[in-house]
Formats: C-alpha cells, sequence, structure tokens
C-alpha cells in the first residue's frame, strides 16, 4: 500500500497563487508549500513564512571567528612565543586585526553554508512532488500548492474540496 505524502492542486496565475496562499494559510494549516516556475514578490508574507534564522547563524560564525583570530594572536604572541620585537607590545589588537577580520570572514560563510543546508534539509535527493503528474508543467507555466498529509488539519476529502472552493484545478494525491 502506498503512503500519501498530500494534496496537489494547480493554478493558473500569480493573483491566483497568491490568493490561495493567503486563503490557505488563514485556513490554518502548517504543512504546505507553493511551487513556482520563477520568484513571486511578496509570496513568503502571503504564506506567512517567518524571517530566515540563517541571518542569525551567519553573525555567531563571524563571532566566533573574530575572537578566534584574536584568541590566536594573543596566545602564541602574549603567552606560548613571547618575543619583543622593537619594543612593541607582545600583544596588540590593532596587530591581530588582519588575522581576526579573515577568520570572521571565513567563518561567516562556513556557518552561512552549513545552516542554510541543516535549515533547508539539503541534500535532498528526493521529493515526492517529483512524481506529480504534468511535473513538467509544474516546473514550466503554472503554479501549485502542495499540502502535506502530516499536517494536523490535514483530511483527504475535506483538503480537496478546500483546494477546489479556493481556485484549484488539476487536484490529484501525491505518493510518498
Amino acid at each position: 500500500m502506498k503512503k500519501t505524502y498530500g494534496i496537489i492542486a494547480a493554478f493558473a496565475t500569480t493573483p491566483q497563487i497568491y490568493h490561495a496562499c493567503e486563503k490557505v494559510r488563514d485556513a490554518g494549516y502548517k504543512q504546505w508549500d507553493a511551487i513556482t516556475p520563477f520568484p513571486v514578490h511578496g509570496l513568503d508574507a502571503a504564506m506567512g513564512i517567518r524571517r530566515s534564522k540563517v541571518p542569525r547563524i551567519s553573525i555567531c560564525g563571524g563571532i566566533v571567528g573574530f575572537c578566534t583570530g584574536m584568541s590566536m594572536i594573543f596566545w602564541t604572541g602574549g603567552v606560548d612565543y613571547k618575543l619583543i620585537v622593537g619594543g612593541k607590545p607582545l600583544f596588540s589588537p590593532m596587530f591581530a586585526f588582519p588575522v581576526s577580520y579573515e577568520l570572521t570572514i571565513l567563518f561567516t560563510a562556513f556557518a552561512t553554508i552549513i545552516g542554510m543546508f541543516v535549515l533547508n534539509g539539503l541534500p535532498m535527493h528526493y521529493h515526492p512532488v517529483q512524481k506529480a503528474p504534468k511535473l513538467t508543467r509544474l516546473l514550466d507555466d503554472r503554479f501549485h500548492i502542495v499540502i502535506e498529509a502530516n499536517d494536523p488539519k490535514y483530511n483527504a476529502a475535506t483538503t480537496r474540496a478546500f483546494l477546489e472552493q479556493i481556485g484549484g484545478t488539476d487536484i490529484s494525491e501525491l505518493e510518498e
């Protein structure tokens, strides 16, 4: 027996998908997604998606990189290998800044990439939407909403009727 992933419905135009997303959000569905062939401005707000956590992860990576650079220069110059050259201090933030700056950039880049991969659940080599009927149209000129079966509000019959009510066409069930 095949397990149902959810229900997919097609919409013809950008305004239709935008307003349909607002209606799905207002209906209280939580586990759903909109699939569009190109970015639609404001669709994330219509879907009720909060801001990404990736910038917070990036700033944490940058802070860790900066502190690592300063600590590394402090340890090598002030503790591990004390060498006074030309009367300069054992540690000065001014001399540690280039290393700290580069490590800030490096750690920020790594934190951003790793954070994006983790939060997006990547790499994902397969998704049930790839089994959707008329997949080529899904990626070419149609807009779709997929409501997942693991949504607490999901009921196959009522969800199908709801998608028909908000203007969905070519409604079909997706298998896992």
